[in-house]
């Protein structure tokens, strides 16, 4: 199967990381009775909500011609590791990570998951980084991209928090 990815395209897959971001920590923020957690998570979603709309203002930006693929890559390389995004072998952007949640978790393991998703994130905005045609959107991709690492060392400061707590 080929695969041709535009900006738009990819832009899309971008949104839809940060839609799942917002439900995933909304959803792991409900019925947590430690309020300090619960209003990170919130905090969290609340990111993710602002990470999607400078992916919607990009891509409403995009002239025509960025709305084609131009990647030169004779290696195919971006296309494979977009293949393998599509195909879900990353991480799948269709998937509803709140799956990922039973209700059962400790407070750790939502952390822990997480942090998983922020990586997973990352790992995307690293590989659209290199689909971005004009340096002002490098610049916002790499502040996201920024952002999420923030989220992952908020997300480790509080399960050291946790441990602490419990020692």
């Amino acid at each position: 199967m080929s695969y041709e990815f535009n900006a738009d395209e990819i832009l899309k897959m971008a949104e839809q990381i940060e839609r799942n971001g917002v439900r995933f920590y909304r959803k792991a923020a409900e019925g947590l009775q430690d309020t300090r957690v619960r209003t990170l998570l919130l905090d969290l979603a609340t990111w993710e909500e602002g990470h999607e709309k400078v992916f919607s203002a990009m891509r409403a930006n995009l002239t025509e011609d960025e709305r084609q693929p131009a990647v030169f890559d004779p290696e195919n390389e971006s296309t494979l590791y977009l293949r393998s995004m599509a195909d879900g072998h990353i991480f799948d952007v269709r998937q509803d990570p709140t799956t990922l949640l039973t209700g059962k978790e400790t407070l750790e393991e939502i952390l822990r998951l997480a942090i998983g998703q922020e990586k997973d994130s990352i790992i995307f905005y690293l590989g659209l980084k290199e689909f971005t045609p004009k340096p002002q959107g490098k610049e916002k991709i790499e502040g996201v991209i920024r952002e999420e690492m923030k989220h992952i060392a908020y997300l480790n400061k509080e399960i050291s928090a946790l441990r602490q707590e419990h020692a």
